[in-house]
């Protein structure tokens, strides 16, 4: 494996703040999540979570973070790298927004300063995958220079794998 420099923990864009997670998130996070449709999650196993998240960033040197709108000063969703479906050389960018921001050009925002982070850290590819059915994620993710490369088929649908090259 190729050593790779540590993603940037806190990045800033003209109308965000993505930063390391604070147990303090777990009440909005839950909120957060229950927007998927599944109930909301136990306060507590999302800051054992969220415990989860800071330790994995020790040993990978990627991160989800935090979402904070700078003027708000308010949590709303998370973006970063994960291993998820892809592996720790050729990580997958990630994000979720709540749905009362979307359409602001949030995550477009918060996954550019992202792939600029993941660019620095030496690695040379990004993966994101998303249901065929989320035509605005797909969107940011175009926007942001990603190709198809894939369609799977999983337990909650079909799914498009994008990459994208960062050299």
């Amino acid at each position: 494996m190729t050593d790779y420099q540590t993603m940037p923990f806190h990045l800033e864009t003209e109308r965000l703040v993505l930063r390391p997670w604070a147990e303090s998130d777990a009440p909005e996070f839950c909120s957060l999540l229950a927007e998927r449709g599944e109930g909301k999650p136990p306060e507590e196993r999302i800051r054992k979570a969220i415990g989860g998240f800071l330790a994995a960033t020790e040993t990978t040197g990627i991160a989800l973070l935090p979402i904070v709108r700078r003027a708000e000063g308010d949590f709303i969703g998370y973006c970063g790298l994960i291993v998820g479906r892809a592996s720790l050389e050729e990580p997958e960018i990630a994000y979720e927004l709540f749905e009362r921001v979307h359409g602001n050009g949030y995550a477009t925002e918060a996954a550019a300063a992202v792939v600029e982070a993941a660019r620095v850290t030496g690695r040379e590819r990004l993966w994101s995958t998303v249901g065929t059915w989320n035509a605005p994620s797909l969107r940011v993710l175009e926007k942001l220079g990603f190709t198809r490369d894939r369609v799977t088929t999983e337990e909650k649908g079909e799914v498009f794998w994008l990459t994208r090259t960062l050299r």
